[in-house]
């Protein structure tokens, strides 16, 4: 983890923000996240909110934020159903046919991008291009099956293998979806979402972001995906991740700032200091062993990032027993 001696909001010029599990989490705000962003936006920093969502249109999702108290205009979201178009534009002439397993929000990406989005493999589409739409049908993505068998070049929005369930457990997302043309055709599709470089990409490029800040929920996503871009970022636990989860994480899953919620981008971040056998922060001290050792009072959020320090001090990932009971002593 790094330091920084000033808030986040500061510190970046641009905060690349996921939605659900960071701003919302189905149509509900998440607690201090509009009062945040708009503390952010007042201390100069851009915000853009960035989705693998692909079944609504940048418009839906502006109304949705704007409903949860962010206000949001359609050219402050980034999704992946964007990504895959330009990944598609960039491979196809103008006006290609493009078969769509999806909704309108592919639809009108596509459109923006100069293709043309069909329904069937008898039009002889150049793609296919998959993203989760509610109500997707068996008869669509047997077309796009057809359509790449015949060798259309196959897209997936995103590989997210679940989506949020609510209140109740997760629901098979797009990923798990993609399976079924791949299993029937023998072709893995090419990835658009996060956390491939694409939507990194689109992102950077329609923000002209020069220090982004990824912000995010879910290790396997938003913080691999930041580490994919080459950018920092930013793990809040109002999401899918816990504390155990994130100190058992591998290197491409190790976020450089964490906090409880999106407050964090409106705080400096204390340093995590090796002192010859142990790691210190605040009022914390980790020590590394067979089982790591925590000792000290205060932030919590301190504890936790003492024991990332002692956690991450190599390569190879700790196991749940190593942080268990240092686990133990913090209130999270």
């Amino acid at each position: 983890m790094k330091a920084c001696d000033r808030p986040l909001s500061e510190a970046y010029d641009v905060a690349l923000l996921d939605l659900d599990g960071v701003v919302y989490i189905g149509h509900r705000p998440v607690p201090a996240a509009a009062e945040s962003l708009a503390k952010a936006r007042a201390a100069g920093q851009r915000l853009a909110f960035v989705t693998n969502n692909a079944s609504r249109t940048p418009s839906a999702v502006a109304a949705l934020l704007s409903d949860v108290g962010v206000p949001a205009t359609a050219e402050d979201v980034v999704t992946s159903a964007q990504a895959a178009a330009r990944l598609l534009a960039e491979r196809l002439p103008a006006g290609a046919a493009v078969l769509v397993v999806g909704g309108m929000g592919l639809r009108q990406a596509l459109y923006a991008r100069g293709l043309r989005p069909v329904s069937t493999a008898s039009e002889r589409p150049a793609a296919v291009v998959q993203g989760f739409t509610p109500g997707l049908s068996y008869g669509l993505i047997a077309e796009g099956a057809r359509a790449v068998a015949q060798g259309a070049l196959f897209v997936g929005s995103n590989g997210d293998l679940t989506l949020p369930g609510g209140d109740g457990p997760p629901l098979p997302g797009n990923g798990s979806l993609l399976q079924v043309i791949t299993s029937a055709t023998g072709t893995a599709p090419i990835l658009a979402g996060k956390p491939e470089r694409p939507l990194h990409h689109e992102s950077i490029l329609r923000t002209g972001a020069r220090r982004p800040l990824v912000v995010g929920d879910r290790l396997d996503t938003d913080i691999e995906g930041a580490h994919n871009g080459g950018a920092d970022s930013l793990l809040v636990f109002t999401g899918v991740t816990d504390p155990a989860a994130l100190l058992t994480a591998g290197p491409r899953h190790r976020p450089t700032y964490l906090a409880p919620d999106l407050t964090g981008l409106l705080v400096p971040h204390p340093e995590v200091r090796w002192d010859g056998d142990r790691y210190l922060c605040g009022g914390w001290t980790a020590v590394p062993g067979g089982r790591i050792e925590l000792r000290g009072a205060g932030d919590p959020y301190d504890g936790l990032r003492a024991l990332a320090g002692a956690a991450w001090r190599t390569e190879e990932p700790v196991t749940m027993e190593e942080v268990t009971g240092a686990l133990g002593r913090l209130d999270l």
